[in-house]
């Protein structure tokens, strides 16, 4: 039974601890060997002195680093949105809950894909019950989810002779949004040009004239219109036009027809998420559209990190069938477009039945003649 103990306890270690020579330690064990040699050649007590020292502060070395990643509380968390082929903070808090020994030496490494990545973190001091905080520069080079599997601790403390390492399960989970490009001055002209009187007429907190009733119980005071009352010997009442109501509707098609290659869906993911960037900037209340999922309309930077999201997490559809089934709310946009809504569909490969079914929608931008 204690056989069994000792042998998962070295099991676990292992697992969790790394232990290799830094190039100081081997030149200190071919010392160490050396002074064995000299002590059992010569028999002098000064030698086996030495050597015994020399083993000694080998073994302390291993207990002292041990004691350094030992008790050691970790959190890991984003600084902020992350975009694909952006840099982005990353802030990682050390807590020593030690209550006596400090720890020395510390170096901190995350685990991608089952690799050691180095984001040059060294903590050369941690007093017991203290707390540091470090922040280090991330790069993912594609959207969608990612996953920072664990940390790795390492110390060289306290003789520099070996470098001693912990794998701690700290996985954290992250989403990269679509990269954001800058759109061509020919796309820009053209917005410009899409976007221009599209302002929808409704009843709303503004400085427009909406329309003139008759004053009803409750209506504010300051909305009457004294002149057309006085007119009509009666209250009249002033409604006001909303300022900007303008909306406008993006569509990406994600069904992959029979023969095609989704070669194009990454550019045409990223476009769609620089056109929702812009009209947030110009003040539309957007919808997205990606497949069957929808977004409705909505208006903010919360809002627009919904739609990056959804489009961060969308993948491509291999249909077995050449002609691709197109999803209800793609036959709408013509009906919205002559309501005086924006409509844009994104194509990322050619589907005539998706254009005609898509024929009324204000824009239709075909991703593969972009090149």
């Amino acid at each position: 039974m204690r056989f069994e103990r000792v042998r998962e306890f070295f099991r676990w270690f292992y697992r969790y601890r790394s232990l290799r020579l830094a190039p100081e330690g081997i030149r200190f064990l071919l010392l160490t060997l050396a002074v064995g040699v000299a002590a059992l050649n010569t028999g002098n007590n000064l030698l086996y002195l030495l050597l015994a020292m020399m083993l000694s502060l080998i073994v302390m070395s291993g207990i002292l680093s041990e004691q350094c990643l030992r008790h050691l509380a970790i959190r890991r968390r984003t600084l902020g949105h992350i975009f694909a082929k952006q840099p982005a903070m990353v802030s990682l808090s050390l807590t020593n809950q030690k209550p006596r020994f400090p720890s020395f030496s510390l170096r901190a490494m995350d685990i991608m894909g089952g690799k050691t990545v180095d984001r040059g973190m060294h903590i050369l001091h941690l007093p017991p019950g203290a707390t540091v905080t470090q922040s280090y520069p991330i790069l993912l080079t594609r959207r969608g989810r990612h996953r920072i599997e664990g940390l790795k601790l390492q110390t060289r403390f306290p003789f520099g002779l070996f470098i001693k390492g912990a794998k701690l399960p700290l996985s954290t989970d992250v989403v990269a949004y679509p990269e954001l490009r800058a759109l061509s001055d020919g796309l820009l002209h053209d917005l410009a040009v899409l976007g221009h009187d599209q302002a929808i007429s409704r009843r709303g907190q503004g400085v427009g004239l909406y329309n003139l009733r008759e004053y009803q119980p409750g209506d504010e005071s300051r909305a009457i219109h004294w002149k057309t009352s006085a007119r009509q010997a009666r209250l009249i009442v002033r409604e006001t036009e909303t300022e900007d109501l303008r909306q406008i509707t993006l569509a990406l098609p994600v069904a992959v027809p029979a023969g095609e290659r989704p070669e194009f869906f990454e550019e045409a993911v990223s476009l769609t998420a620089s056109l929702a960037a812009y009209f947030q900037e110009e003040g539309f209340a957007m919808r997205l559209l990606a497949g069957d999922l929808e977004i409705p309309h909505g208006v903010g930077k919360e809002h627009l990190y919904r739609m990056l999201y959804a489009l961060a997490v969308c993948d491509p559809i291999q249909t077995q069938n050449v002609d691709v089934v197109v999803p209800e709310e793609f036959r709408t946009l013509g009906g919205r477009t002559v309501r005086g809504e924006i409509t844009m569909v994104v194509l990322p490969w050619p589907d005539p039945i998706l254009e005609r079914a898509c024929g009324g929608a204000s824009r239709v931008i075909r991703v593969w003649d972009r090149r």
